[in-house]
């Protein structure tokens, strides 16, 4: 049974309330995410990740959320997994990296992405390693390598392809280039062990590995493209038909916990993270969480920009992967962000 609450509102005109009944009555999806007229779901359902703090979480643990309450039911593989358990209704929402979320939304997902939630800039970044005294020296030398991923289709994928095309690569010579999926723990020791000839490394994983040296960059996803918010958030068009005070207060908070993020001292950030992990009691390794650095959102609050899928929108029919076309205004809003009327956004 899905917690609801009414939410104290102004007086609404009849044509307002018969036209929210009416969207109410057209929503249709998983999740039975839709209450009795008045009131609205609260209790929103997410996957987590393992060692980690998502924006989400922490917005819930500052009491940014106000009435709504987060239902763990396990840890995510991936984002694309993550945002399909969103658009199936398994979950309340999902995020993942915006070339797959336009993929889902093309293929008919009744998605929207409505808050950016990670990015890359010069502290959280992929770099593409190689080991010292490699002959892979540039793009040309990728050709019939393996480069260890933690997962195909997504960022890591679409990086690689781009920098591939940027160094003048032809579309057979990138076919060539084998994107390997490898664990990421065990990515950095399938580099050392000659079983991948690439590895792409970020975090706590990156830092560990460039300090037992040995290893040197390629190229990284900050040097193709800078600072940019690269994944989103992401609630079925109904749930936000349905909810639309809950929809706000969530990106709200979200939006709220990642300024928080960014204008508190890292160690404090980090200190409340690791209080985290210890209330919710899934006996993690905090070890990792030490190593953050930064969500890497580039937009205030998380708002989302056209670039942020205009770049992979270009990407996906380069490679012939987007078979209908897809407009902004079905991929992505930021009517509920806070920081859209600051920024005039």
């Amino acid at each position: 049974m899905f917690r609801t609450i009414r939410w104290k509102s102004k007086t609404v005109g009849v044509a307002s309330l018969l036209a929210v009944t009416a969207l109410a009555a057209a929503a249709c999806g998983g999740g039975n995410s839709g209450a009795s007229a008045g009131s609205e779901q609260t209790e929103l359902r997410y996957q987590g990740s393992v060692g980690q703090v998502t924006p989400a979480e922490l917005a819930a643990d500052l009491g940014y959320l106000g009435p709504i309450t987060l239902k763990w039911i396990g840890n995510t593989i991936s984002g694309p997994q993550d945002i399909q358990a969103a658009a199936t209704g398994d979950t309340d929402f999902g995020g993942a990296f915006n070339g797959a979320v336009i993929k889902l939304v093309a293929a008919g997902a009744p998605i929207k992405a409505v808050i950016s939630y990670y990015g890359v800039d010069k502290d959280s970044y992929i770099g593409y390693y190689v080991r010292d005294g490699s002959p892979i020296t540039s793009a040309k030398d990728l050709i019939g390598k393996k480069i260890g991923m933690n997962t195909l289709g997504a960022h890591l994928e679409a990086v690689l392809d781009t920098y591939l095309r940027q160094q003048g690569l032809s579309a057979d010579e990138v076919k060539q280039v084998v994107p390997t999926v490898v664990p990421p723990v065990n990515t950095e020791q399938a580099l050392r062990a000659g079983q991948i000839d690439v590895a792409a490394l970020g975090g706590i994983l990156r830092d560990k590995a460039l300090e037992r040296g040995g290893i040197h960059p390629l190229f990284s996803d900050f040097a193709l493209y800078g600072t940019f918010s690269a994944g989103t958030v992401v609630l079925r068009k109904d749930f936000i038909a349905k909810n639309p005070r809950t929809t706000k207060q969530f990106v709200d908070g979200v939006a709220r916990a990642l300024e928080w993020a960014k204008t508190t001292p890292r160690a404090e950030v980090v200190a409340r993270f690791e209080q985290i992990i210890d209330k919710r009691g899934r006996q993690e390794d905090k070890t990792a969480i030490k190593f953050w650095k930064s969500y890497g959102v580039a937009g205030q609050g998380g708002l989302i920009q056209d670039t942020d899928f205009t770049r992979w929108i270009d990407f996906l029919r380069g490679r012939g992967e987007l078979k209908k076309d897809v407009v902004l205004t079905d991929l992505y809003t930021n009517e509920f962000n806070p920081f859209r009327t600051a920024t005039g956004s």
